[in-house]
């Protein structure tokens, strides 16, 4: 049997007389139990390009309205390649297309910004 501090920063501190191998063995196990029953937040990552379609658009909007509700962010990017740096503004519509459809889901985390040839903007799920 060993003299084992179980609640130090309780005043007094607390110490009970155990067997210290069967305390970190029971301790180990809360910590697991404990780490089972936590979520990950992941994010998701949807792709575009200026000249994406209507129907892949909402191909790809029930695809992140599944991430949504299943508690993960979802980062859009639109991709310009060569001369569709000319349709940036029609990259930001498409995005906030996508928000506008997600909007009972979702809230924006952050608006559509540039990043070198990249739009890109942030979707988390909206707290109900």
């Amino acid at each position: 049997m060993d003299l084992v501090e179980v609640a130090p920063d309780a005043s007094p501190p607390v110490c009970k007389i155990i067997d210290f191998g069967k305390f970190m063995y029971e301790k180990k196990k809360k910590e697991k139990e404990a780490k089972k029953k936590q979520h990950v937040i992941q994010v998701k990552e949807l792709r575009f390009r200026p000249t994406t379609d209507d129907h892949d658009l909402e191909f790809k909007t029930r695809h992140a309205r599944e991430f949504l509700t299943g508690g993960d962010k979802v980062k859009a990017t639109v991709q310009f390649r060569g001369r569709d740096m000319l349709y940036t503004e029609q990259g930001e519509k498409l995005l906030n297309e996508l928000a506008e459809s997600l909007d009972d889901v979702s809230k924006i985390e952050s608006k559509p910004t540039m990043e070198g040839r990249r739009m890109i903007m942030i979707l988390s799920p909206a707290k109900n």
